[in-house]
């Protein structure tokens, strides 16, 4: 039976195991630099405003509180990444190119253990992807 007076251990976040702040920071950080370098996403580029570190700065917060870490960008009252991009105008290619660019930071991170680069890369290019319209159904 289970000691019920013993102190109860939450397992570690994504986030702690990553290396905290510095490490979700560098992703992001990579992540833009990609996007504003690398001519395969000159589409998703085009999508953003001249300044990338902004973004960045903002996609290191998202992704803190994503991860189990600081949730100061959840609570600032931002609404939800979903909302956020409403008026964007995503479609197939962007959303691929976006899930790529972010799969290749996570690769290029040492910091990142990788089954939780894995899940990482799954799930964000899942929530990337399904920002983009459905295509209508074929009759």
């Amino acid at each position: 039976m289970a000691d019920e007076t013993a102190p109860q251990t939450s397992p570690e976040t994504p986030y702690a195991a990553m290396g905290g702040a510095e490490t979700v920071r560098a992703l992001a950080h990579r992540f833009y630099d990609l996007v504003g370098s690398d001519p395969a996403y000159a589409e998703l580029r085009a999508l953003h405003g001249p300044e990338l570190a902004p973004i960045a700065d903002s996609l290191a917060g998202f992704l803190s509180g994503w991860l189990g870490g600081p949730r100061d960008w959840f609570e600032s009252g931002r609404g939800c990444i979903f909302s956020l991009h409403g008026a964007v105008p995503i479609d197939h290619r962007t959303a691929g190119q976006w899930a790529d660019a972010m799969a290749r930071s996570i690769d290029s991170e040492p910091r990142v253990p990788p089954q939780i680069a894995e899940k990482m890369k799954d799930t964000l290019g899942r929530m990337a992807r399904s920002m983009a319209p459905r295509e209508a159904a074929a009759s």
